[in-house]
């Protein structure tokens, strides 16, 4: 809901601030007054098209901010995140900064924003009908989930996307097998011939460090047994390492007894030590056993390290990789030697999946057909009253070709009228005039009040061109409407005025200096005198203010 609007530097605006309430919101004022500048307003706050001329003439800049209360489960919040917008309160501040140069800034909470993501998160707070809008039920865009929140389930509706993913993952699936068959009948002989080479071969994974490794070892195999049988010979032997510790290890055996356990620490020490040595040593002398009894030599090491090697570069990969590409050509001389029968069960399950999701279409066509009649025989209910008798509205549900078919279903939706008897439907703004498109605007408001989340409804001269009964009938339905959403609408009927449960006056004031609009908070008096200045004119006589308290009572009653 909206709850404020702080204006500053707009055309004939200095400052001002408005605070909105909950039900029917009412502004009137006399032509020119600038009733439009606040609309202007609202819309730069909702990230609409900015102009230069809408700052005020000698200011540098324009600013517009627009307070809202948006519930945490309102589709605002899930953009806000996406947007790594944080908001920490339910109140949540728009903000448009328009310079004089005819560029401008958002901020969503004092947070940089696009204009963009502005302008959509407007679209779900606030939608504004008259003569001259463009959003809301006026994008045709609009009309398919418009239908589909008025009387189709949501399960059904989670199906039919569910089914249309699952066509299509199919369908992807099938197209890239059937791409990588008709890419292997191409290649079939380059297939081959590359398999019998690498099955020749018979690479094992991590086979080229262990070449590698046993190279190095075989390159270096006489220096390694030299080193090898000196380590051997200082370790063993009468002058050994292992003499030299056994030998001080008996004489200090000797003297252990008479020193009170003093050598036991450096006793234990040393026999680890002859232990650890022994077992160097029998490492030492197997290490030169398997190197004196390599049973590969290094000739045949490197021709198969080279052979593996030249075979990766030919494929420009790595050896490592060569077993995954073995299986990636096995595979695809699989699929040809098959005939393609893989293929074939691709095409089964997409068929499958393409009558599930057929199935699913279907149903909620069918909803939707059962929808149609129940909100255009809705809407029709309505005309009359808003001197629309003649008029006539349709939602059509035209097929479309398969090439057309998405995850929203089989059909294109659209609202049409006909304003005369025997005239064609057409679309909305293509058939209507100003009054009577604002007052069909107003008939599917009030039909469609309790399944949209937009909360804010704004009525721009919803009465133009009506009165009486008519403009009676309008302001009853704004009323009803407002039950249910916020409702702000521009008015020059009194018939309509006087439902309002809010009212200010736009006016406008001139001095030497400058022209300025200023927007007035009006209390019951007040009202009374608007509402007759409304019945009467410039002259407001007691038999118009007597009508006027009439009217105000008459819409309580």
């Amino acid at each position: 809901m909206l709850l404020g609007l702080s204006i500053r530097d707009v055309v004939l605006i200095d400052r001002l601030d408005l605070a909105f309430r909950p039900g029917l919101c009412v502004l009137t004022c006399e032509t020119g007054a600038g009733k439009s500048i606040l609309l202007d307003s609202l819309g730069l706050a909702l990230g609409m098209r900015a102009e230069s001329g809408l700052v005020r003439h000698g200011a540098e800049q324009a600013i517009v901010s627009a307070e809202f209360d948006i519930p945490v489960d309102h589709p605002v919040r899930k953009l806000l995140d996406e947007a790594g917008i944080i908001a920490e309160s339910d109140i949540i501040v728009f903000r448009r900064v328009l310079n004089a140069d005819g560029r401008s800034r958002a901020y969503i909470d004092d947070q940089p924003a696009s204009i963009g993501l502005l302008r959509q998160l407007g679209e779900l707070l606030v939608e504004i009908e008259g003569q001259f809008a463009t959003q809301g039920l006026l994008d045709p865009t609009s009309h398919r989930e418009t239908l589909d929140e008025y009387g189709v389930p949501v399960a059904a509706l989670t199906r039919l996307k569910q089914s249309w993913d699952g066509w299509h993952a199919a369908r992807r699936e099938r197209e890239a097998a059937e791409a990588a068959f008709a890419k292997a009948r191409t290649d079939e002989d380059f297939l081959r011939h590359a398999m019998a080479e690498i099955e020749a071969l018979e690479p094992k994974p991590g086979e080229e460090s262990t070449l590698a490794e046993e190279r190095s070892l075989l390159m270096n195999r006489e220096r390694l047994t030299e080193a090898l049988s000196a380590a051997i010979g200082e370790l063993t032997g009468d002058k050994g390492g292992e003499h030299a510790l056994n030998t001080a290890a008996r004489g200090l055996e000797r003297l252990k007894d008479k020193v009170g356990g003093r050598l036991d620490a450096a006793m234990g020490a040393l026999e680890r030590a002859i232990a650890e040595t022994g077992d160097a040593i029998a490492e030492l002398e197997n290490a030169a056993r398997v190197l004196g009894h390599a049973p590969t030599s290094l000739e045949e090491i490197e021709e198969r390290l080279f052979a593996l090697r030249a075979l990766a570069r030919k494929h420009n990969m790595t050896v490592e990789d060569l077993p995954r590409f073995r299986d990636d050509i096995a595979a695809k001389i699989g699929a040809l030697d098959d005939g393609g029968a893989a293929i074939a069960g691709l095409q089964r399950r997409e068929e499958e999946a393409r009558k599930d999701y057929l199935a699913a279409a279907d149903a909620v066509s069918k909803v939707r057909a059962t929808a149609v009649k129940k909100l255009d025989a809705a809407v029709m209910k309505e005309l009359p009253p808003l001197k629309l008798e003649k008029a006539k509205f349709q939602t059509a549900l035209t097929p479309l070709p398969e090439a057309e078919w998405n995850e929203n279903g089989r059909e294109r939706i659209h609202f049409e009228i006909a304003t005369l008897p025997g005239s064609p439907f057409g679309p909305l703004t293509k058939v209507a005039s100003g009054g009577e498109l604002a007052r069909f605007m107003l008939a599917l408001k009030v039909v469609l009040a309790k399944t949209s989340s937009v909360a804010t409804l704004v009525f721009d001269e919803v009465d133009s061109g009506v009165g009486g009964a008519t403009a009676a009938a309008v302001g009853e339905r704004l009323y009803r409407l407002s039950q249910e959403r916020q409702v702000l609408v521009v008015t020059h009927s009194p018939q309509v005025a006087a439902r309002g449960l809010h009212h200010w006056r736009v006016a406008k004031a001139a001095s030497k200096s400058k022209t300025l609009t200023h927007v007035e908070v009006l209390d019951e008096p007040a009202r009374c005198e608007e509402i007759a200045r409304m019945l009467s004119g410039t002259a407001i006589t007691a038999e118009a203010r007597a009508a006027a308290a009439s009217l105000m009572a008459g819409m309580k009653a």
